[in-house]
C-alpha cells in the first residue's frame, strides 16, 4: 500500500523542482520521470539496508556485456505490490498509467538472449533474497534502432537516455581509473535498483560509464582547434557509447576489446577496494566473500586482470594469485558454434593491453607445463593452448582460469562435454555442470499477461505461483475441463486482439486476429533459420496461387529480429522476408488467407505483447546449434505449443510437456553427424520441385534486391557454399519437407479448438521447470555457495 496523498504530492513536487512546471503543464515524459523518482524515494531505505545485510557474508557478482532489462515502471510497480494503488493515484491526477509505460524507452543495454537471461537472473536473485550484483556497461546508445526502407534494415542510433534515466544514481564517489596501452580513462558507476517480488530486498545493477580524464583542452580551444579540444572526451565516451560496435576493421576490434576490459577492470577494482576497506590485505579471504560469474567470453579478460591487480598492485606472488583467481571465477558458455568461441588477435591484445597480454602468456605457459606433466602429446597441447596461431582463445582461458564451467541446457552441456570442449572435460571433469536457463514468471506472465495470471491465481486459490512456478503443475486437473479451456481460448483471443491493434497502430499493418498467429522472434542468425520459415511461407503462397480455394485456416506469420550491422547475409534474409511480405500482402487473389509482418525494432517491450498472443512458437534452429533459447520458454509459459527441432531447451520442453503437445521435426544431432561430410544440398534441390521453386525466387527476378547482389549470394551459399562454409551449412534443404509436414500437423490440430486448448494448457502448466528462480537457486548453491539474506 502507498499513502496516495503523499505520493501525489511527491510527484507534483518533483515536476516543480526538476522541470519548473506545474503538473497540468508537464509533458508525459516529465510525468514519467516524476513518478519514477517518487518510487525511488520509497525504496532507497530498503536498498541501503539490503546492501548492509549482504555485506555480512559472501556475495556473487554477475559480469555481463549485456543486461536486456526492458521497461522498469510496470515491472517495479508489480514487484512492489502497488501497481493498482499507483494506477488509481495517477488516475486522480489525470495521468494514464498506460501512457506512462509506453513513454518509457527500453534500456539500450542488451540485444539477445544472453542479455535477457542476465536480466531474469537479477530479478530472480532479488526475489529470492540472494546477494547478487550485476556489473556491466552503461551504453548511451544501445545496439541500434531498427527501421525498414524498401525492405532493407536501416540502423539508427538508439538514444534511450533522451528522456533521462530516473532509475539510476550516479555514484561519483566510487569512480576509478582504467588504463589501456594508449592512455587512461575514468570509469563512473551508475547504480540501478533491482526490486524483488514479495520482499523488501532491493538488489543492485552497477553499470560503468566511460569518461575522459580531461574532457576539455582550453588551450587548444583558444587556438580555435575546436575538434581537438574535445577529442579526448569523444574517444573516451566511445567506449561506452554503443553496444557491440561494428568490428569489421581493426579500429572496431580495438574498441570492442577496450569495452570488455573497461568494465571488468573497473568492476574488479571496485570489489578489491571494498574488500581492502573491510579485510585489509588478507587476500586469501577474497574467494570466501566473492563469487564472480563470467557471462560468456566477453568478460573473460577479468581473469588476467585480477591476476594483474593482485600481483602488480598488491604484491602477491604468482602461485597464490592464481589460486585466488581460479577460486573466485566461474564461466557460463552460451554457444556451440565454433566460430562464436571468441578469439582475439595477439597483435591487438599487445597494443591495447600490453601488461594483461604478458600475464596471459604466462598463464598459457603454465597450462603447457601442466599438460606436459600429465603426459599430453605435443599435438594435443598445441590444440589446447590459450595462445595459438596468433590468437588468444578466450573460451580456453575461461575454462582454465575458473573453478566451474556450465552449459545452459542439458543437450548443450552434453555437446560441450562430448564434442566442442571434450578435451577440457577430460582434463577437468569435475569443473563441468549444467544449468538449464530460465525466465522470470513475473515479467513474462504476471506482468505481460494479466488475464491469464488472474485465471491461474483464481484456480490455485493464491498467487504463490508467481514466486514458485512449479505450483502451476497443480492445474493439470483442468486439462480436460472444457469450461476452463474455453476461458483460456478467450484470453488468448483477447491477447491476439490487443496485438493486432498494436501492430495496426505501430506498424500501420492490419492483421486478422482470428488467424493463426505463427510467431518467429529472436536474433537474426542463419542457424536460427528464419530463412526456412520464409521458404515455407513462399511454398504455401505458391500453393494458394495454384488453388485459391485451398482449405486452410488463415495464418499471420510474424517475424521480429535484428541483424548485426556487419552481418550482410542476415540483412539479406530480412530483405527477402520483407519482399515476400510485400508480394503476399498485396495479392488479393489469395483472399487474405496468409499475411506476413516483420515488426520493426523488436525488443523486450514488443515481446511482452507478442509472447502472450502467439498460437505457435517457431524454434527451428538446426539441431545441435542452439545452446538453449529462452524465447521458447516465454511462449510455453503463455500457453503456446512449439514447432521446432530437437535442439537446445526444446528437448527439455518436450520432456516436460510431451512431444504429442508440440510439433517436433527435422534431422536430429545423430543424423546430422552422420550426413555432415557427405551432405549434398543439390540433391534435395533437384529432387524436391517445391523446394527448387522457392529457392529459385532468389535469382529468377521474382524479388528485387535493388542490385545489391545479396539474394544471389544467399542462393550461392545454399547451393555452392562459401570460402568459410559448405553448401547449406544449416541443413535447410534437408529439413524443408519435414517442416512443411509439421506445419500441416499444426493446421490439422488447430481445427480441434478444445483439443488445441488442451495442448496449450499442458504446455503452460509444464513450464514450472523453466523459472529463472530455479536456475538462480542452482547457481547459488552449486557454483557460488551463497545464501539468501532477507532484510
Amino acid at each position: 500500500m502507498i499513502d496516495r496523498e503523499e505520493f501525489k504530492s511527491n510527484i507534483k513536487r518533483i515536476i516543480k523542482i526538476d522541470f519548473g512546471k506545474t503538473l497540468d503543464k508537464a509533458e508525459y515524459y516529465q510525468k514519467y520521470n516524476a513518478v519514477a523518482k517518487a518510487l525511488m524515494e520509497k525504496i532507497v531505505d530498503n536498498w541501503n539496508k539490503t546492501e548492509e545485510e549482504y555485506s555480512k557474508g559472501k556475495q556473487a557478482y554477475y559480469f555481463s556485456a549485456e543486461f536486456l532489462m526492458g521497461r522498469a515502471l510496470g515491472n517495479n510497480l508489480m514487484n512492489l505490490g502497488i501497481y493498482d494503488d499507483v494506477k488509481e493515484a495517477l488516475k486522480e491526477l489525470n495521468i494514464d498509467i498506460n501512457k506512462l509505460e509506453e513513454i518509457e524507452e527500453d534500456a539500450g543495454l542488451g540485444n539477445g538472449g544472453l542479455g535477457r537471461l542476465a536480466a531474469c537472473f537479477l530479478d530472480s536473485s532479488a526475489t529470492k533474497n540472494l546477494p547478487l550484483t550485476g556489473y556491466g556497461i552503461r551504453y548511451s546508445h544501445g545496439i541500434f534502432k531498427q527501421e525498414f526502407q524498401e525492405g532493407f534494415q536501416v540502423e539508427e542510433g538508439d538514444n534511450w537516455l533522451r528522456y533521462g534515466d530516473p532509475w539510476s544514481i550516479r555514484r561519483l564517489e566510487d569512480q576509478t581509473i582504467v588504463e589501456f596501452g594508449d592512455g587512461k580513462v575514468r570509469a563512473v558507476p551508475y547504480d540501478t535498483p533491482i526490486i524483488g517480488y514479495g520482499t523488501n530486498n532491493v538488489n543492485r545493477l552497477r553499470l560503468w560509464k566511460c569518461e575522459a580524464i580531461k574532457d576539455f583542452d582550453f588551450n587548444l580551444f583558444n587556438l580555435q582547434r575546436y575538434d581537438e579540444a574535445v577529442e579526448e572526451k569523444n574517444r573516451a565516451e566511445d567506449i561506452s557509447r554503443v553496444l557491440y560496435p561494428n568490428d569489421s576493421k581493426e579500429e572496431g576490434k580495438l574498441l570492442r576489446l577496450k569495452q570488455q576490459y573497461f568494465f571488468v577492470s573497473a568492476s574488479l577494482q571496485d570489489l578489491v577496494k571494498k574488500f581492502k576497506n573491510k579485510f585489509g590485505r588478507d587476500f586469501e579471504l577474497f574467494p570466501k566473500y566473492h563469487a564472480i560469474q563470467l557471462n560468456d567470453t566477453h568478460p573473460v579478460v577479468a581473469i588476467p586482470e585480477l591476476m594483474r591487480i593482485l600481483i602488480d598492485n598488491e604484491g602477491i606472488d604468482w602461485k597464490d594469485a592464481w589460486e585466488i583467481t581460479r577460486k573466485t571465477f566461474a564461466y557460463t558458455n552460451h554457444t556451440i558454434l565454433a566460430e562464436a568461441l571468441e578469439q582475439w588477435c595477439c597483435k591487438i591484445y599487445k597494443k591495447c593491453l600490453p601488461r594483461v597480454f604478458e600475464i596471459i602468456k604466462e598463464i598459457d605457459e603454465n597450462l603447457v607445463k601442466e599438460l606436459s606433466e600429465k603426459g599430453y602429446s605435443l599435438s594435443k597441447i598445441e590444440k589446447m593452448r590459450i595462445i595459438a596461431e596468433g590468437n588468444v582463445k578466450m573460451a580456453w582461458l575461461a575454462i582454465y582460469g575458473t573453478h566451474t564451467t556450465n552449459g545452459v541446457a542439458k543437450l548443450h552441456t552434453n555437446i560441450l562435454k562430448n564434442r566442442e570442449l571434450k578435451d577440457w572435460y577430460e582434463l577437468y571433469p569435475d569443473r563441468f555442470q549444467n544449468k538449464t536457463n530460465g525466465i522470470t514468471p513475473r515479467r513474462w506472465l504476471a506482468l505481460c499477461n494479466k488475464e491469464l495470471s488472474e485465471l491461474i491465481t483464481e484456480l490455485l486459490g493464491s498467487d504463490r505461483w508467481i514466486t514458485n512456478l512449479e505450483l502451476i503443475k497443480k492445474l493439470e486437473n483442468y486439462k480436460d475441463d472444457e469450461n476452463i479451456l474455453q476461458r483460456f481460448l478467450d484470453i488468448k483471443q483477447r491477447k491476439k486482439n490487443q496485438l493486432a491493434k498494436y501492430i495496426k497502430d505501430y506498424e500501420g499493418i492490419e492483421i486478422n486476429p482470428n488467424s493463426i498467429f505463427d510467431i518467429h522472434i529472436k536474433r537474426l542468425h542463419e542457424y536460427k533459420r528464419q530463412l526456412l520459415n520464409a521458404f515455407h511461407i513462399l511454398d504455401l503462397y505458391f500453393r494458394l496461387k495454384e488453388n485459391p480455394d485451398l482449405d486452410i485456416i488463415p495464418r499471420t506469420f510474424i517475424f521480429g529480429a535484428k541483424a548485426a550491422p556487419g552481418y550482410i547475409r542476415a540483412k539479406a534474409i530480412i530483405k527477402f522476408i520483407n519482399e515476400i511480405a510485400t508480394l503476399i500482402n498485396n495479392d488479393i487473389e489469395i483472399k487474405g488467407k496468409i499475411k506476413v509482418v516483420f515488426v520493426k525494432n523488436y525488443g523486450v517491450s514488443y515481446g511482452e505483447k507478442l509472447f502472450p498472443a502467439a498460437d505457435i512458437s517457431e524454434q527451428i534452429s538446426t539441431a545441435g546449434k542452439e545452446a538453449s533459447g529462452t524465447g521458447n520458454m516465454k511462449f510455453m509459459l503463455n500457453g503456446t505449443p512449439t514447432i521446432g527441432t530437437f535442439d537446445g531447451a526444446n528437448v527439455e520442453i518436450v520432456e516436460e510437456a510431451g512431444e504429442e503437445n508440440n510439433f517436433i521435426f527435422g534431422a536430429r544431432i545423430g543424423e546430422i553427424k552422420k550426413i555432415k561430410d557427405s551432405y549434398n544440398s543439390k540433391e534435395y534441390y533437384d529432387k524436391i520441385p517445391r523446394l527448387k521453386r522457392v529457392i529459385d525466387t532468389l535469382i529468377d527476378g521474382t524479388f528485387d534486391d535493388k542490385g545489391t547482389g545479396m539474394f544471389k549470394e544467399l542462393y550461392d551459399s545454399l547451393l555452392n557454399g562459401a570460402a568459410w562454409h559448405k553448401p547449406d551449412e544449416y541443413f535447410l534443404f534437408r529439413d524443408f519437407s519435414d517442416y512443411i509436414e509439421a506445419q500441416e500437423k499444426v493446421e490439422k490440430a488447430y481445427k480441434d479448438r478444445i483439443g488445441w486448448a488442451k495442448k496449450c494448457w499442458i504446455n503452460m502448466i509444464s513450464a514450472g521447470k523453466f523459472s529463472s528462480d530455479r536456475t538462480i537457486l542452482e547457481y547459488s548453491s552449486e557454483i557460488w555457495n551463497i545464501e539468501a539474506r532477507k532484510i
